[in-house]
């Protein structure tokens, strides 16, 4: 089963993708609202997989997948955008994301993105 740590400000946004991914085998094994808890709960935890927001206080996903990245370069982070976030996006992938989904998300396209990124890793 792949672990998950969901980073996101909002909690509805944290429940949504808890609600989509959890049906699926996924196990959400920590739940973070900011850039700075996001990193200190992937350094705890170690899971498989980040699915981040870009936007977040204290620090942004931006920010937080550098710092992830410096600390475990095989990280897996996939960012969470809401739509006309395409320059933050590709300063996100370009930071080390593998891969985005938009906001708001289609449980389809969460899937599939998650598969495709989870099964490069093996």
């Amino acid at each position: 089963m792949k672990r998950i740590l969901i980073a996101d400000d909002a909690s509805f946004m944290r429940q949504m993708i808890r609600d989509i991914i959890e049906p699926e085998g996924y196990e959400v094994v920590g739940e973070a609202a900011d850039g700075v808890d996001v990193i200190e709960q992937f350094l705890e935890l170690r899971p498989d997989l980040v699915m981040m927001d870009i936007v977040m206080p204290k620090r942004s996903g931006i920010d937080a997948v550098k710092a992830i990245k410096v600390e475990d370069p095989g990280a897996t982070v996939v960012m969470c955008s809401a739509l006309g976030q395409e320059m933050l996006v590709m300063e996100a992938i370009e930071a080390g994301a593998k891969d985005f989904i938009v906001k708001p998300f289609k449980p389809d396209a969460v899937l599939t993105t998650l598969g495709k990124v989870l099964e490069k890793e093996i």
